[in-house]
């Protein structure tokens, strides 16, 4: 057998422990014929096989997001602007007032999570004032994790506020003196006030929806992300919304494995709903790029416990039990896997006495079945899921909102929230994943960093003893997760036999300073065999580009998450463009020469000192200046 594909001279990381020091593999039909040495692997090559210098780099298995809303961000990604990994509210607001000039009428300039406050040089958000005076015509939203969106005053005219709007149960907008809302809309604690005010704004015709996801797989790919879990959604809708993904996927134009939950929409007739598909839908039905995976994350609305960490704790309605029970029993019957979102260890004992309960009467006897987030389970709860089989998927939404839990709830208890370690220790499965892209970023790295370090996106410590080693967590995201698929067997670690999914890192993530972490990207990124993902040293290897549209898109000037290389090229495409100092000295607020420290700010932001830290003296006072 001759390979397709061979990739010789790297540093290859493999969970099995059977093949150590492995450098090269050979790749056939998707999936991995050889792994080992150089010599033993360019024994299957032919004179057609593409053969690869991986230039001795560090290559490790598809990153696998077990959490994340691809096919609603997918839908939605070139209509926003990403404030994921923009260092200084300076910078984002720059940002704004460009996109705003672009963005034609009626379309807004949208904001949709990734970002918290901490990890701007400022410490704080936007007001409203500074957000109208960049946009009085345009209407602009910006949401803010689960806890609340600001809108100009363009955007109340748009959705139609006003002060005869009332607030739904869970939701507050915030009125001045005169009863006129002000732009400030705030969740306490229910989000569905944010989603539903978000959906009222225009979408993508479904060319330019096709051509988004295209970009937001690329953007995925672009950190080494080869399959994801899309855990559903609001406003997400079965089986319109995921036209998109499936056309992709009948042109073999997918080039991110996609296992799909479906996500109930419907309050009170959510039994009706998961009814319907049941017979209408193949459980695990589609191929190996796109397929079903069962229900959830939600199952009932009665069981969503909100974690706006800014509000206290919710407490569930008593129909709860009954409700969630109707509809768990009709999935164990019918042995569909499922997840739920659960955040609190409160609500996470209830949801157990339900399925204990079940369990009784109909054994769930190994069907696969998931609690999402758990960021206060407790070690008696843990037990109780190991006991039913259940699986546990952790996301990063504390290195967003550790701050604001921190600050209800103290040190000790953020120290385990969630209690990873414990999970792990007491064997039950557990996958990484980020919640994007509506509270977390979708870079994978930044969770890492997160768990390995222990640290939130704006630099607080929240965990000592509980930090996890690299290779766990890299394991995490790639054969933890492969499981709450139940394609562990397949994919989730470079091995014979198993798909040809893999990512060589512009860096050695096991050999680089805790720091850098954060700052890794692929330099190839591998799917089914297939390049999808090339940079750098590679880049020769890209595949074609992909015109994005439309063209005002945001995603046409800054293209996602940010690396210090697209903030340049972006700084110098603007001072190009704009003949006046504007755009570029606009950046942190300041022009020409500094006359507090006497320097050049253009000199200061092409040089290699590391300006791009801005929590440290060169990036917060040296180009920054923003506090002058």
């Amino acid at each position: 057998m001759k390979a397709d594909l061979i990739l010789f001279n790297g540093k290859i990381h493999s969970f099995n422990t059977e093949t150590p020091n492995i450098t090269a593999v050979a790749i056939k039909d998707g999936k991995f014929i050889a792994v080992g040495h150089d010599s033993h692997v360019m024994e299957f090559a032919s004179e057609e096989t593409k053969i690869i210098d991986l230039q001795n780099k560090r290559v490790v298995p598809g990153i696998n997001d077990s959490h994340i809303h691809l096919i609603r961000g997918g839908l939605n990604y070139n209509l926003e602007l990403r404030w994921d990994g923009v260092p200084s509210l300076a910078d984002a607001l720059r940002m704004l007032k460009e996109q705003v000039d672009r963005t034609p009428n009626p379309q807004w300039v949208r904001v949709v999570g990734g970002w918290s406050e901490f990890q701007f040089a400022e410490r704080r958000m936007p007001t409203l004032e500074e957000i109208n005076a960049i946009a009085p015509d345009t209407p602009v939203f910006i949401l803010h994790l689960y806890d609340r969106a600001i809108m100009n005053r363009a955007a109340l005219r748009a959705v139609g506020y006003n002060n005869n709007t009332p607030a739904p149960p869970g939701g507050n907008i915030e009125r001045d003196s005169n009863g006129e809302p002000t732009g400030l809309i705030i969740a306490t604690p229910n989000a569905m006030i944010l989603y539903s005010t978000l959906a009222k704004g225009p979408t993508l015709s479904y060319e330019h929806q096709i051509n988004s996801t295209r970009h937001f797989m690329k953007e995925l790919n672009r950190f080494g992300i080869t399959s994801v879990i899309d855990a559903g959604g609001g406003f997400q809708n079965f089986p319109d919304d995921y036209k998109v993904v499936n056309e992709l996927n009948e042109k073999k134009q997918l080039t991110v494995r996609i296992a799909y939950n479906l996500f109930t929409q419907k309050p009170k007739h959510e039994f009706e709903d998961f009814s319907d598909w049941i017979d209408t839908v193949k459980l695990y039905q589609g191929d190996d790029m796109y397929r079903h995976n069962g229900a959830g994350e939600m199952l009932v609305f009665s069981a969503a416990d909100f974690e706006d960490f800014l509000q206290p704790r919710p407490d569930l309605p008593e129909s709860m039990e009954a409700e969630l029970e109707k509809v768990v029993r009709l999935l164990v019957e019918n042995r569909w896997p499922f997840r739920l979102h659960a955040t609190y260890n409160e609500s996470i004992t209830r949801f157990l006495n339900v399925f204990e309960k079940i369990n009784q009467e109909i054994p769930f006897n190994g069907l696969p079945w998931i609690f999402d987030h758990a960021e206060t389970i407790d070690e008696r709860n843990i037990e109780r899921v190991k006991a039913l089989g259940g699986g546990i998927a952790i996301q990063s939404r504390m290195a967003y909102q550790g701050e604001y839990f921190t600050d209800r709830y103290g040190a000790k208890a953020a120290e385990n929230t969630p209690p990873i370690k414990k999970m792990i220790e007491m064997e039950v499965p557990v996958g990484a994943g980020s919640d994007a892209t509506r509270v977390s970023s979708y870079n994978p790295w930044v969770s890492m960093y997160w768990m390995t370090v222990g640290k939130t996106i704006g630099g607080l410590q929240l965990y000592n003893e509980t930090r996890l080693n690299r290779q766990t967590a890299l394991e995490l995201y790639t054969r933890g997760s492969a499981w709450f698929s139940q394609e562990q067997a397949k994919k989730g670690d470079i091995k014979t036999g198993m798909f040809a999914d893999l990512v060589v890192l512009d860096r050695d993530y096991f050999n680089i300073d805790d720091e850098e972490i954060k700052k890794i990207e692929a330099d190839l990124t591998i799917v089914d065999g297939k390049i999808v993902y090339a940079n750098g040293d590679f880049s020769s290897f890209s595949p074609p580009r992909i015109p994005i549209l439309p063209d005002w898109s945001p995603t046409n000037i800054y293209n996602g998450y940010p690396s210090k290389s697209s903030f340049r090229n972006t700084i110098e495409k603007n001072a190009k463009a704009d003949a006046k100092p504007g755009l570029t000295s606009q950046i942190h607020s300041c022009s020409g020469s500094c006359d507090v420290h006497a320097h050049s700010h253009d000199i200061a932001r092409m040089s290699n000192v590391p300006v791009d830290n801005y929590n440290a003296f060169w990036g917060a006072l040296g180009c920054s200046c923003f506090a002058f």
